[in-house]
């Protein structure tokens, strides 16, 4: 991970930052999904307890020329400054980008009820329960592309290493063991 691509999104009043962030990540795993890539990881360099308004695509040089010239952005572009593919500082420190999830949530719920598997006073407490440890994290908001329906994709970072570690990323450019560059 020698390169990057910084996108700086420009909310408006027609497009607010959180929803332009979902769109543009959307956008992103399409992209990855299309390359087929296990190779490109994501960082939020504004992160503090939203994710803020950059993203930094990392990569090898050749697999970011390959995403670049997709225009994966599409008419997202006029919403977004896009860095050139530039060199990541030889003095950085690296951080997994990973996603979190819940232990507990509704439609676990939902498949433990139609199982059979839990009582109705079993059904009180999983839901009291499931209140009281929802996630703080900060996530996106993402939209099914073939249902529709609307899921949260929550992050996780991990605490900052000195060195990197290798390793492999999804397709929605996250690892719980790969680094990316953190500066």
């Amino acid at each position: 991970m020698d390169s990057y691509i910084e996108i700086t999104i420009k909310p408006d009043a027609e497009m607010r930052e959180n929803v332009l962030l979902n769109k543009v990540y959307t956008k992103l795993h399409k992209a990855l999904f299309t390359l087929k890539s296990d190779s490109i990881g994501v960082s939020f360099p504004s992160y503090q307890v939203k994710l803020g308004r950059v993203i930094r695509i990392h990569s090898c040089d050749a697999m970011l020329h390959d995403l670049t010239g997709m225009n994966w952005l599409g008419g997202l572009v006029g919403y977004c400054d896009v860095s050139d593919i530039q060199a990541v500082p030889s003095e950085c420190e690296y951080r997994t980008v990973s996603r979190i999830q819940s232990s507990m949530s509704q439609s676990k719920l939902k498949r433990l009820i139609k199982r059979g598997s839990i009582s109705d006073e079993q059904v009180k407490s999983y839901k009291a329960k499931m209140f009281t440890k929802g996630l703080d994290n900060p996530y996106f908001e993402l939209e099914s592309g073939s249902n529709g329906h609307k899921h949260r994709r929550y992050l996780q970072f991990s605490e900052i290493k000195k060195a990197p570690v290798q390793g492999y990323f999804d397709q929605f450019g996250l690892s719980k063991t790969a680094t990316v560059p953190w500066f």
